[in-house]
């Protein structure tokens, strides 16, 4: 399709826009997918909060520019580039399934917080656990020493209710006794 300079010019404002407000970016390479696969690999990113968005890599590079994010050399070649929600640990995963199941879209690298990710690096962060599962685990690790505590404490006290009683059944078998 082609476009107007005035098309064009919105589309990098557009663009612009999305990457001010993305966390993270990272740059595929489509080639090999066919429209069904690039559809379904958009339906499950946009259901996990992400953007994907395929573009000429001018208008990606003036959009880039315009953003001021530097750091970014894997542009050339077919280029989709996939802005990350709040978290970038899901794109990344969302990246990675897809690539384990139809060995496509190339990952060719990225940035996180404003710092350049190999695709290894992508990679290994689809291996990180979610932020709900993270904190789960921290929360867990907390409460861990603490349950524990309160365990040995109860033990403690049921010992020692069990002595009193027993020193009360002792001195009321005694006392009858006499």
């Amino acid at each position: 399709m082609i476009r107007t300079k005035a098309q064009k010019q919105d589309l990098v404002t557009t663009l612009t826009d999305r990457l001010t407000r993305s966390p993270a970016l990272y740059v595929t390479d489509f080639t090999g997918l066919n429209v069904a696969r690039l559809t379904e690999l958009r339906r499950r990113l946009r259901a996990a909060g992400v953007e994907y968005v395929v573009v000429k890599n001018t208008l990606a590079r003036r959009a880039l520019d315009s953003a001021r994010v530097t750091g970014l050399p894997h542009l050339a070649g077919p280029t989709a580039l996939v802005l990350a929600g709040a978290d970038p640990v899901v794109a990344a995963k969302v990246l990675a399934d897809f690539q384990k199941e139809h060995e496509k879209p190339a990952i060719r690298g990225g940035l996180v917080d404003g710092r350049a990710v190999t695709p290894a690096q992508v990679k290994r962060l689809a291996a990180l656990p979610s932020r709900p599962e993270l904190l789960a685990q921290v929360g867990g690790a907390l409460q861990a020493p603490l349950a524990g505590l309160a365990g040995a404490l109860h033990g403690v006290l049921l010992s020692m209710v069990g002595a009193l009683e027993a020193l009360r059944v002792q001195r009321g078998a005694g006392g009858t006794a006499s």
